[in-house]
């Protein structure tokens, strides 16, 4: 499995409309193969930026970076918003614990 995060610092009173464009942007992510699963969390607040964090877990590496072009094509929607540019991380897991309870 492969995890992909990106945390976005967004101008103050811009949350609900980087929001709206998460919620309501026209996905194919449950078509692309090797996607399992995308959240979206929201941060700390300060007078300079909200925090905010994408996370979504990939079947390897190769899946996600074949899905990279629609990646980018979201990013470039919501550019104006961010205060600066997006932090990239990457991982590979290499253990999970999922409660089934």
């Amino acid at each position: 499995m492969f995890l992909a995060m990106n945390r976005f610092k967004i101008t103050p009173g811009f949350e609900a409309g980087f929001e709206k464009i998460w919620r309501e942007r026209d996905s194919h992510l449950s078509s692309v193969p090797g996607f399992k699963k995308f959240s979206l969390l929201k941060g700390p607040v300060t007078d300079e930026h909200v925090l905010y964090a994408s996370h979504s877990v990939w079947e390897s590496k190769e899946a996600f970076q074949n899905a990279e072009s629609q990646v980018q094509e979201l990013m470039s929607m919501f550019k104006d918003d961010i205060a600066s540019p997006p932090e990239f991380k990457e991982g590979e897991i290499v253990w999970q614990y999922l409660n089934e309870s």
